[in-house]
């Protein structure tokens, strides 16, 4: 008799050969023009139970281009380990076609000839056709929101979130979790919260003066879809008053709380779930280790690190679902629940084509009402680039780096910091660079770009920090996001070092000379999470600067020597 460990393993087998299968066939076909809709969204119904999952959509409404990270490393025991494989060594993994649409939508390469002739991706019009054709074949699926909804563009700022609230409402989820919603504010959130028809979940948000679970945001909800009673556990960002700002939010606390977790399974398995499914914005390597640690968790829908794999990974008999950002992918887990128990499952990573995919008539009217009254200013032109602008990437995104020059220049400083977050769309060489494609890449409630005195040795702890939020080796003490990003400032990093030893050969690149820490340099940033913190907001910076370059070209970033990866 087949055990249930060697029938996942065959399931896992049959995703595979189908999601091959199928990305080689629509990538083959959108090459020579003919990819269809009823192509791209083909997929054999399984089971009793489908899972529609959605994450990190950064407030992106309409299509946009994003391009995937060309170097994303692992260290520990996550080195070589998916989603720490990138480029050609992805596209070998998963058996992707080089040039084809696979390859445009899951990896770097070739990424602006790509872009040409498959067009943009995402849109939640789009979105919507998807998730009501997965509903037209099983009507009850569930639509679950891995957060990050609330935040990243210029009418979600404008709106405080509400432009996004209005048109996820009319997509109808069943439930989502958290992280950049709560840099609202916490009265915001509450207010949203109060009035959401679907359910805001969270195991790990506590009450942060008496150390209790938080009412608005209970820890799971009970759903009963296909003869199943299926448990949905949120989790959501761990570290927020770490990688955000606390005073924020000061009346919550959060934390991975893997014992708590544990006993919301035990609780939810003991009330009869069939089916236990995580909704989490822990991150993919956290959620990996989680996997590991907690017993009973038959799902868990990844998101926070961005990562689009077209097959999920097993930890044990915990499958695991990552599902990209920005729009750019939905994802459909379709399983066969018997007996109390899962047995196996069918998975497809939906790349959103935005050309092929035919716009839900009413949510794109509803996208349309949320921007009109801002039209005049999105649009507005700022200037152009001839370069490939992107963000994802360890070290260095070429968005990046035109933001650091802006801090540079317009704040008369010797070397710039910007935060390695990892949202933000991709422009093309030749593209106009609207104010629109300016907030897509610095939206926050707290831009403020200062402009301060820091010495060496102070600038050396704040990478050494940084760089223990990303390389550690314990996933538990990796608190998201990329490496910050420097202009004016060049280094070498040892990823295999311990904590106070990766960074070294400290330079400030006009001069060639090293780093002193005894010296003070004026240093210019923004993303800081200190109450009162001064300057002009980081937009109207980076627009300034575009302004006056008219046309801009991004140079090759080598400031930064990596070993040990």
């Amino acid at each position: 008799m087949i055990s249930r460990r060697d029938f996942l393993q065959t399931s896992m087998a049959a995703s595979a050969i189908l999601g091959a299968s199928g990305y080689g066939n629509w990538g083959r076909l959108a090459a020579q023009q003919s990819l269809t809709q009823d192509q791209l969204l083909q997929f054999d119904t399984f089971g009793n139970v489908s899972l529609i999952h959605i994450t990190d959509i950064h407030a992106q409404l309409k299509p946009i281009y994003f391009r995937e990270p060309s170097i994303n490393i692992g260290v520990g025991d996550n080195r070589g380990q998916v989603p720490h494989v990138t480029g050609a060594d992805f596209r070998k993994l998963y058996g992707v076609d080089d040039g084809s649409a696979s390859h445009y939508a899951l990896s770097s390469g070739d990424f602006s000839a790509l872009a040409q002739g498959y067009g943009r991706v995402g849109g939640l019009d789009r979105v919507a056709t998807v998730i009501n054709q997965i509903r037209s074949e099983r009507p009850d699926a569930l639509l679950l929101d891995g957060g990050d909804t609330w935040h990243g563009s210029y009418t979600c700022f404008q709106t405080e979130g509400q432009d996004m609230v209005n048109v996820m409402n009319a997509l109808k989820p069943d439930a989502m979790t958290f992280h950049w919603e709560f840099t609202l504010g916490s009265d915001r959130v509450n207010e949203i919260v109060e009035g959401l028809p679907f359910a805001a979940l969270g195991q790990n948000i506590f009450d942060a003066e008496w150390d209790e679970p938080a009412e608005l945001f209970p820890p799971y909800k009970f759903f009963e879809r296909g003869g199943t009673k299926i448990a949905v556990i949120g989790q959501a960002f761990p570290y927020m008053p770490i990688a955000n700002p606390g005073w924020m939010f000061p009346e919550y606390a959060f934390g991975i709380r893997d014992e708590n977790m544990q006993a919301m399974v035990d609780e939810v398995r003991a009330a009869g779930a069939d089916l236990v499914v995580c909704l989490s914005h822990n991150g993919f390597d956290v959620d990996k280790k989680m996997a590991g640690k907690v017993t009973g968790i038959d799902v868990i829908l990844s998101g926070h690190t961005h990562d689009a794999l077209p097959e999920p990974v097993l930890v044990g008999e915990t499958v695991i679902v990552a599902s990209g950002s920005n729009g750019k992918f939905v994802s459909r887990v379709d399983l066969d629940v018997r007996d109390g128990r899962m047995m196996g499952f069918r998975h497809k990573l939906i790349p959103i084509l935005s050309d092929v995919i035919t716009p839900d008539a009413e949510v794109a009217a509803l996208i349309d009402e949320q921007r009109a009254p801002y039209e005049d200013a999105l649009s507005e032109v700022i200037g152009q680039t001839e370069s490939l602008l992107y963000r994802r990437g360890n070290f260095n995104g070429t968005w990046d780096d035109v933001i650091c020059d802006a801090l540079i220049s317009e704040r008369e400083a010797d070397i710039a910091l910007s935060p390695g977050v990892r949202w933000g769309p991709s422009l093309l060489p030749g593209q106009d660079i609207t104010r629109e494609d300016i907030w897509n890449v610095t939206s926050m409630t707290y831009g403020a770009a200062y402009r301060s005195e820091m010495t060496g040795e102070f600038l050396h702890v704040v990478l050494e920090d940084v760089a223990d939020n990303l390389f550690n080796p314990d996933p538990y003490y990796q608190q998201g996001g990329d490496m910050v990003r420097t202009g004016g400032l060049g280094y070498r990093i040892d990823v295999t070092k311990p904590q106070g030893a990766r960074i070294t050969e400290m330079t400030l690149l006009k001069t060639g000379e090293k780093i002193d820490a005894d010296r003070t340099y004026q240093v210019a940033g923004w993303a800081s999470v200190n109450e009162g913190t001064e300057g002009p907001q980081i937009w109207d910076v980076v627009e300034n600067h575009i302004r006056k370059q008219g046309t801009v070209t991004v140079d090759p970033n080598n400031s930064v020597k990596v070993v040990g990866a």
